[in-house]
């Protein structure tokens, strides 16, 4: 379990070396996932669509970053792909960035909550 990571409740703070650690293990863990997820869009393409894989890539690319697709969908099935993954992106931006920031929003907790404590 991924909590099992973070230092609990009366330990001391992860010194600096070990958080940046901690910080470029979560963002390759949501690297990973954005890199699935484009992978996901680009096989889609291809199969539904019949793109190549350049331009697979680039729809699948854009409709991640929030700007649409680039070619015109000829396909139905295309089409409901398009429009599925389009939301599935949306949760998955939300996600990545949870992910990425998890350890970061968890020191500063950390720190205030060891902060309040009396020796």
């Amino acid at each position: 379990m991924v909590l099992k990571e973070f230092e609990q409740n009366g330990e001391k703070l992860l010194p600096t070396r070990d958080f940046f650690l901690r910080l470029v293990k979560f963002a390759l863990l949501s690297l990973a996932l954005v890199l699935f997820s484009l992978g996901i869009g680009v096989l889609g393409y291809m199969t539904l669509e019949g793109m190549g894989p350049i331009d697979a890539f680039l729809n699948a690319a854009m409709l991640m970053g929030g700007m649409g697709p680039v070619n015109i969908l000829a396909t139905d099935g295309g089409k409901i792909f398009a429009g599925l993954y389009a939301m599935y992106c949306g949760f998955v931006l939300l996600v990545s960035v949870a992910v990425f920031v998890t350890p970061i929003f968890h020191r500063v907790l950390h720190h205030f909550h060891l902060e309040g404590r009396t020796p």
